[in-house]
């Protein structure tokens, strides 16, 4: 008996084991497969950034700037004058440009920010980060981000007189 025994588990634990093969498997192919992206030709455009201490302008083209894809600014989304610059408002300005964007199918776009430029300081207002970041946070890919504020070679005198201001 001990030998028709040690058969018997023998068998059962080979049938075990070719069971638990074919399960494993079946497991590994009824794994989902990652979802590739079916990706057509990539579209890119420039968006332009326009931010100064009174309004927040972003300006949507495509790779040539001659033809405008959306256009947005701070002033269309707040209501008071003093929230127009403000980095929610540029950020409100933002998600409309690239809505538009989406549905013209573009994928992705090169960042030029500008400043107000000429005599004073050259330093963008408070909207132009928050407008980079919804930008960025869009979907879209990102190719480059340029400074493209203007700055004078040869310019008129600051305000004040030779002497500048006397407090």
């Amino acid at each position: 008996m001990s030998e028709i025994e040690a058969e018997v588990k023998e068998t059962a634990v080979e049938e075990t084991q070719a069971t638990v093969e074919v399960e494993s498997q079946a497991v590994e192919e009824s794994k989902p497969q990652p979802e590739t992206k079916k990706e057509g030709p990539e579209k890119w455009g420039i968006a332009h950034i326009y931010s100064s201490y009174n309004n927040t302008i972003i300006h949507m083209t495509d790779l040539t700037g001659g033809e405008t894809v959306s256009i947005s600014s701070g002033g269309i989304h707040v209501n008071a004058d003093r929230y127009e610059s403000s980095p929610f408002a540029a950020m409100k300005a933002a998600n409309a440009v690239i809505e538009s964007a989406k549905t013209k199918g573009f994928t992705g776009f090169h960042i030029r920010v500008r400043a107000v430029g000429g005599v004073g300081s050259r330093v963008p207002g408070p909207g132009a980060q928050a407008a980079i970041r919804a930008l960025a946070r869009g979907g879209f890919k990102i190719g480059r981000i340029d400074d493209v504020t203007p700055i004078p070679h040869d310019t008129t005198r600051k305000k004040g007189g030779k002497r500048g201001r006397r407090v």
